[in-house]
């Protein structure tokens, strides 16, 4: 995969700080739960939220480093959000094979009536990447295309 004369491990090396934040984010959500802290707080720390801010700092990244364009911002998005849902669905599945609720697990957050979370799983890859990734690339483009407006490139580079 070439997208505008950068491959997947290019991208990877990239996003690989965004990755670790998105993990830090879940992680720390996990253990404030396990900790009983108040629920308010444990959902201060949004894994989507941190993924949201990921995309958006992605782009800033791919505009000041000359990485590349709206195709390469389409494909950090998709990286970040595959990456989110793979990390809440393994919450998920530790859930089920531990038999110990977490907050990914949670009543409010799942399905009632499915004991094995199946649906919430399958609802977290289809329509948690779908989704994300729509508005995710969507807000991400919309962001480079300001950036390129407002921000030139060369002025950029001298503000990373």
């Amino acid at each position: 995969m070439n997208i505008c004369g950068r491959g997947l491990r290019d991208h990877i090396r990239l996003l690989a700080p965004l990755f670790g934040l998105i993990t830090l984010v879940w992680a720390l959500r996990w253990a404030l739960d396990a900790a009983g802290v108040s629920p308010s707080l444990v959902r201060a720390f949004s894994v989507t939220g941190a993924t949201a801010l990921a995309i958006l700092i992605a782009v800033w990244r791919i505009h000041t480093r000359g990485f590349g364009s709206y195709p390469n911002v389409v494909v950090a998005s998709l990286l970040l959000i595959v990456f989110e849902q793979m990390l809440i669905v393994i919450a998920i599945v530790f859930a089920v094979v531990s038999k110990i609720e977490n907050v990914f697990t949670e009543p409010e957050f799942s399905m009632p009536n499915d004991p094995h979370h199946l649906k919430h799983i399958f609802g977290h890859l289809t329509f948690g990447i779908g989704a994300g990734m729509l508005f995710g690339a969507a807000t991400g483009c919309l962001m480079l295309w300001l950036l390129k407006r407002l921000v030139p490139r060369d002025r950029a580079a001298t503000l990373n």
